[in-house]
């Protein structure tokens, strides 16, 4: 699904290559990083990211250590995401990632951005090998967590790259003003976005998403913790440490889990991207809080039921709900764009939750989004037909 890790399975990352806009400040975006993980003097930062970027990623470095901090640069590539499965006997894929258990164990913050791979670069790999790689991997994902490590994205899956423009079916001109524009979009801005949201989500009982193509879910949200990533971990977030210690960039995100077994109904996604082909008019049917039945049409549903089909325990759950808030985030007419973060935007996920504050512990995880959806709690509507009311 979503977020960040540190093993083998970097290999799920579909973005296309990073290349920073040459009229970019690389040094200020670094400076940004920085500062969002909250790096101080004695930190020991990994700095996560791939070969095209590495000028980005050596200013990060270098801002990490004016800190007085300590960065350990690492780089990954499409080729290594690929042949780490292709040049590899398959019997080392469920073999646990010994090193990265070890940085694991050390590191007290990450700073990482997006990973260039083409969509559909791994279809050649067997769905069970992924699968075997992920649940491999799970444990460093974590480790980190419970450890209260920090952990900054830029990207978000948005990266402005000629890949990602031409999968969202934009000139990259326009991705790049778009991504930059969302992630200039100060932190005081979007938490303050998201305080009335989380007062409502955090005082109601149940939440019911609903959509004119069908959609009608229910979940029980009573006594959940809310979160709210607003592109900056502050002092308090990081002494709370686990959900609360990551962020991506552009941000603006307000998400939570639902009391475990509690969503009722089903879910219909217009359109889902996998391996940079379309599944249309996917429909999932959740009852006491597990997926009993999946279907759909297009030509990629097929290598995304296969490696559903094959991921371990918990891939089943549905895992949150996650409501966007960035205001600057404008998709235009006729986009293909899909995001987490344009206000209004919502987004539901099964598999792992423990980023968003639940406790399934899956190696499998997917997020779908819902565009023009509207979610009531208790009967108060707090998003209608794609717009935030709060």
């Amino acid at each position: 699904m979503r977020r960040l890790a540190l093993a083998v399975s970097v290999a799920f990352l579909m973005f296309g290559p990073a290349v920073v806009a040459q009229n970019v400040d690389q040094e200020a975006i670094a400076k940004r990083l920085v500062a969002a993980a909250g790096i101080h003097e004695g930190d020991l930062v990994l700095v996560f990211g791939g070969v095209r970027d590495v000028g980005l990623l050596e200013d990060i470095a270098i801002q990490t250590r004016a800190t007085g901090a300590f960065p350990l640069l690492a780089l990954w590539s499409q080729r290594l995401s690929h042949d780490m499965y292709a040049k590899v006997p398959e019997r080392f894929d469920s073999q646990p990632p010994a090193m990265d258990l070890k940085l694991a164990e050390m590191l007290t913050a990450v700073i990482s951005v997006d990973i260039e791979s083409e969509p559909g670069a791994l279809a050649d790999i067997p769905a069970a090998r992924r699968a075997a790689s992920a649940q491999a991997g799970a444990p460093v994902g974590r480790l980190m967590m419970t450890r209260g490590v920090r952990q900054v994205n830029l990207g978000n899956g948005l990266y402005p790259t000629a890949g990602n423009a031409t999968l969202f079916g934009i000139s990259r001109p326009e991705l790049e003003k778009v991504f930059w524009a969302a992630v200039a979009v100060e932190p005081s801005r979007l938490q303050a976005a998201g305080t009335a949201l989380k007062t409502a989500l955090g005082s109601g009982r149940e939440l019911r998403l609903t959509g004119q193509n069908g959609t009608d879910l229910r979940m029980g949200i009573a006594a959940r913790p809310v979160f709210v990533s607003d592109g900056f971990i502050s002092p308090e977030e990081a002494k709370t440490g686990g959900a609360a210690c990551s962020v991506w960039l552009p941000a603006g995100e307000l998400y939570l889990a639902p009391v475990p077994g509690t969503a009722e109904g089903t879910v219909v996604v217009d359109r889902v991207v996998y391996q940079g082909q379309d599944i249309l008019g996917l429909s999932m049917v959740f009852k006491a809080g597990r997926l009993v039945s999946i279907s759909a049409r297009g030509g990629a549903f097929e290598p995304f039921k296969a490696l559903y089909d094959v991921a371990g325990a918990g891939k089943d759950a549905f895992a949150l709900i996650d409501f966007g808030l960035n205001p600057a985030l404008q998709i235009s007419s006729g986009s293909r764009l899909q995001s987490y973060v344009p206000a209004g935007m919502v987004s539901v996920g099964i598999g792992d939750n423990t980023w968003a504050g639940g406790t399934n512990e899956s190696a499998y995880g997917f997020t779908f989004f819902l565009p023009g959806s509207t979610v009531t709690v208790d009967g108060k509507p707090i998003v209608e037909k794609g717009v935030l009311k709060q």
